[in-house]
């Protein structure tokens, strides 16, 4: 018999199982990086569930254990994951990674992602990127750099991504089978936005690498593209 397995919160089972107090993942140490992570890969969506059941070549199949049986689980069937659950996580990362203050520090989400997901599970990068026509990239997320944007008091997920991939002129290789978007974060002091709007469906067609596209003018398929 294999691992129990719960769905993903969908529709109103999500407002039932996740709406009022002790209701997430509780946070303990530093470790909200890593509680807003897990929440959003997790909750609502199972486009990572293989995270939590394949036998990848590099696998860990004690921090998988960890990741499925005291973190997923519990929030997908009662909406709420205990401290101590993510702590267990968190000794295992320190246990396996290069870095020793997992713990007890605050990290950045993409640290936290490639070391989870390349180094622990050997799972492929989820996104090719290329910028400026130079050799493609690959990586695990996405993080939103921009300029103050003047124009944007509150803005939505799909105005960020666009306007960030323009400015620092990449393009998606490909279609990704998962897009993890790390929102601009500047730390407690400054915020350059108060709120963001979630996207509920992203359009990248004009993200992707020699994507036909139609003409603004004519409705043709273009051949120009003007930033």
């Amino acid at each position: 018999e294999g691992p129990e397995s719960f769905p993903p919160l969908r529709n109103e089972a999500a407002v039932r199982v996740l709406q009022g107090r002790m209701k997430g993942i509780q946070g303990h140490c530093n470790s909200c990086y890593m509680d807003a992570a897990l929440f959003s890969l997790f909750s609502c969506t199972s486009v990572l569930d293989s995270m939590l059941f394949m036998p990848f070549p590099l696998c860990d199949r004690n921090v998988q254990g960890i990741l499925r049986d005291e973190i997923v689980n519990p929030l997908r069937r009662t909406g709420f994951v205990r401290a101590s659950s993510v702590m267990h996580l968190r000794e295992q990362l320190t246990d396996k990674g290069q870095c020793s203050s997992f713990t007890n520090a605050e990290k950045d989400p993409e640290e936290f992602l490639t070391l989870i997901m390349q180094q622990i599970l050997g799972i492929e990068p989820l996104l090719k990127l290329q910028s400026g026509g130079q050799k493609e990239h690959e990586c695990y997320c996405y993080q939103i750099f921009m300029d103050k944007q003047e124009d944007l008091v509150v803005p939505d997920v799909q105005q960020l991504v666009e306007r960030s991939f323009l400015s620092s002129d990449l393009k998606l290789v490909e279609i990704p089978s998962c897009f993890i978007i790390q929102m601009p974060r500047f730390g407690k002091e400054y915020k350059m936005f108060s709120k963001i709007i979630p996207s509920l469906e992203l359009d990248i067609t004009d993200l992707l690498l020699d994507s036909p596209r139609e003409c603004c003018l004519c409705g043709d398929v273009a051949t120009l593209e003007c930033s």
